[in-house]
């Protein structure tokens, strides 16, 4: 058999190589999940949280549910993050962003096709040459043409290009999935943080009614002549010291509810949010526990943080590119004539052919500093990333490991609240008996206002660390809106 047919068959095969070219620099390779199987070097489990309280369990492989906030059981709280969601600012200017980042992507493919221009020119003038009136010989020109233009992509740099812009697509991405956690999760915030406010402020008005049946106590004391002056001056300096507990717990009702406002795009003085109270609440009980091999997958800041690694090695492989040589095939037909209905005449086309190569030859070292610049970006954007996952972990067992310690202060907070109580009322059968001074009685109501805000605050600790732990583990970022 001739060798004829091997050689035809070469030229073809090489041209498309040439074409196609090969993408110099790395591939990006996905970094591989953590070598762990738990958050915490203790195996998690939530111990109870005394009689009548909800007891939480952790299912371990399963992630936080679509919209996770409507596992608190509250409309209130599901409008209220629904008018965010719909009104944030914030949320809307991320959006905006992963559109540009979009529209961006699909301008640098243009880059990877053959770019055609068409153009068209009428002018009028002296073509040269004086006659013996001395003018000059005047004529109208008209041009009609066109260019194709092709940037023979042979070392993949226009490639690298484009996959560094989906690269920052991804990242934009990222940031509406962070953008979109993190306003559900501030809606929530404040929502826990308003429930809590009432909470105190009804702890703090049952310490303050309290207060006035101790003044009533001396009052009548007193005038039975069982009980000194100062015993009423006391109980009336008890009254005024408690009061003022309640505006600070005002003020921190205020805040929560002008940040929602906020947080829904509306502005405190034209909108206020429902009343929010732990009794309308309802604290989830089975709560996910996404698997560590699974996290960094789920995180949006993760997933962000993976993107800029991504971009960062397609820009080596750009920088790499710059080192080999270019080469721009171009075509261009022009067709010229005095008049119009010459434009397309056989006499009046001219055409061309072009191949251009370009290397690079000398630059004072600026194109392999550039790499190594592009090399060494990368190894700072991969050394983030594992500082980011670090982070993430990290956060994921502070969270587990505040509901452990929740669920305990709660029973503790509870037992000393009946123990309190129980002191409290004995203590004041005993003065009304004489068999107690009133120096007895606020101390053991000292410890009660004590145990009183304490279960409080407990309360409230507890939904906001559940709440955290479904923002720690990613939330529900596959329903983060895209661009619109």
């Amino acid at each position: 058999m001739s060798s004829a047919a091997p050689r035809r068959t070469r030229w073809p095969l090489l041209f498309v190589m040439v074409l196609g070219g090969c993408a110099v620099g790395p591939n990006f390779t996905q970094p591989s999940a953590p070598g762990v199987d738990r958050y915490d070097q203790a195996q998690m489990a939530l111990p109870g949280a005394g009689d009548g309280q909800p007891q939480q369990t952790l299912q371990a492989g399963s992630a936080p549910a679509a919209q996770w906030w409507r596992a608190f059981a509250s409309l209130p709280l599901n409008d209220t993050v629904d008018l965010a969601l719909r009104g944030s600012p914030t949320l809307e200017a991320a959006q905006a962003t992963l559109s540009a980042a979009s529209e961006t992507l699909a301008a640098t493919r243009g880059a990877l096709y053959p770019q055609a221009d068409l153009g068209a020119r009428a002018s009028r003038g002296n073509s040269g040459g004086l006659t013996s009136t001395g003018g000059g010989s005047v004529r109208n020109l008209y041009d009609i043409g066109g260019t194709l233009a092709y940037a023979v992509d042979i070392f993949g740099g226009t490639r690298r290009r484009v996959e560094q812009q989906a690269a920052f697509v991804d990242f934009q991405r990222g940031l509406v999935g962070t953008a979109y956690l993190s306003l559900t999760g501030d809606v929530v915030t404040a929502a826990i943080n308003a429930a809590s406010a009432l909470e105190e402020l009804a702890a703090a008005q049952d310490i303050i009614d309290v207060d006035e049946h101790n003044l009533q106590l001396v009052q009548i004391a007193e005038a039975a002549g069982k009980s000194a002056g100062t015993d009423v001056l006391a109980a009336e300096g008890q009254l005024a010291s408690d009061r003022a507990l309640l505006p600070p717990l005002r003020q921190q009702l205020d805040i929560a509810r002008h940040a929602l406002a906020v947080l829904v795009g509306r502005f405190p003085a034209e909108w206020a949010p429902p009343e929010f109270r732990f009794a309308s609440m309802t604290l989830p009980t089975d709560l996910p526990l996404t698997l560590p091999s699974d996290l960094v997958r789920a995180r949006p800041d993760i997933l962000a943080a993976e993107a800029q690694l991504h971009a960062a090695s397609a820009a080596v492989g750009v920088a790499t590119a710059a080192l080999y040589p270019s080469l721009t095939l171009s075509s261009a037909w022009t067709t010229t004539a005095g008049t119009g209905g010459d434009l397309f005449s056989a006499n009046s086309d001219v055409w061309s052919i072009a191949a251009g190569l370009t290397a690079p030859l000398f630059h004072g070292g600026t194109l392999r500093a550039e790499r190594r610049a592009a090399v060494d970006t990368f190894a700072a954007t991969l050394a983030q990333y594992r500082q980011t996952v670090l982070q993430a972990f990290g956060q994921v067992a502070d969270a587990l490991n505040a509901l452990q310690h929740d669920a305990e202060a709660m029973e503790a907070q509870q037992a000393a609240l009946e123990s309190s109580r129980a002191s409290l009322e004995l203590t004041q059968q005993s003065y009304e008996a004489g068999q107690a001074s009133f120096l007895q009685i606020l101390v053991t109501q000292r410890i009660y206002l004590q145990a009183r805000l304490g279960i409080a605050r407990a309360e409230s600790q507890r939904y906001l660390d559940t709440a955290l732990l479904f923002l720690v583990l990613g939330g529900d970022v596959v329903s983060a809106p895209e661009a619109r």
